[in-house]
């Protein structure tokens, strides 16, 4: 694999991002109609525009997965490092994305040892990245992690741990909803949805506790029982969800970065065969 494979890499990640950002209405989260951002409180243009400050990052992280070549204690660290220095960039470009960086950081990684890899392989492969122990990451516990401490949630930790276990969902129902034939925003929305009927989002749990988290995944569910968002019902159920979720200010922002996620992992056929591949 070469630089510019890595950075063909980085652009569908970030690709991935930014088709995520453009799917609507996501409850809760922001999407085109949130320009102002008075309900989710990100602007929406910033968070199209800082996506784009996640490439550099996202190629440094493939580059030193192909150079370290294995899923090892000092690819995780390196990994780490470059992640923080990412989001100090993405801060200055206008904030967000965190978790998605996360994700999205390991999955590049994946992705760049294992080339020819797709879907639960990628996945397989970011969890012996995320098995090891960050060394040099700071000693002061971020929200996330004093959240999952404190309900006994996975948190994203606990998530790339398992080996993304939400992504895969995810793929599965994009699988599905495509083969059903629903349009492609569609299958994204409902994808969207089943990770969030049993996702244990810890910006959730932080804002709105157990019993608003389960509220959120009761409504996910919901709409996908009522058919998906490809029907009268389901797109009923999910304006209603919509509504709720905008109306309380609560963000199911660890789902978002999921769906990026596995966004990103469903465009590597795409990727790999790329003419920047062939190059």
């Amino acid at each position: 694999m070469s630089s510019r494979e890595d950075e063909t890499l980085a652009q569908a990640a970030v690709a991935a991002l930014t088709g995520q950002l453009e799917l609507a209405p996501k409850p809760g989260l922001p999407d085109p109609r949130d320009l102002g951002a008075p309900a989710t409180h990100q602007d929406h243009r910033a968070l199209r525009w800082s996506a784009k400050a996640l490439a550099p990052g996202l190629a440094a992280m493939a580059a030193a997965a192909r150079r370290i070549g294995r899923p090892t204690p000092e690819l995780r660290s390196e990994l780490g490092a470059i992640g923080r220095s990412t989001e100090h960039s993405v801060a200055l470009a206008g904030g967000g994305h965190r978790g998605a960086l996360w994700a999205l950081g390991l999955l590049v990684a994946a992705a760049a040892l294992e080339p020819r890899a797709t879907g639960n392989d990628v996945a397989a492969t970011a969890k012996r990245i995320a098995a090891h122990a960050d060394r040099r990451a700071p000693r002061r516990p971020s929200r996330g992690s004093s959240v999952s401490a404190k309900y006994g949630a996975a948190g994203a930790r606990g998530e790339a741990r398992a080996g993304f276990p939400h992504v895969r969902r995810a793929l599965n129902a994009l699988a599905a909803a495509r083969t059903a034939g629903e349009p492609e925003p569609y299958a994204r929305l409902d994808a969207l949805l089943t990770v969030m009927s049993t996702l244990q989002d810890t910006e959730l749990l932080y804002t709105a506790g157990p019993l608003g988290l389960r509220h959120v995944q009761a409504g996910a569910r919901g709409v996908l029982e009522a058919g998906g968002t490809f029907t009268e019902a389901g797109r009923e159920a999910l304006s209603a969800l919509d509504d709720d979720l905008h109306a309380r200010a609560w963000s199911p922002r660890g789902s978002g970065a999921l769906l990026a996620g596995a966004l990103f992992v469903d465009s590597l056929p795409v990727v790999v065969s790329s003419p920047a591949r062939a190059a």
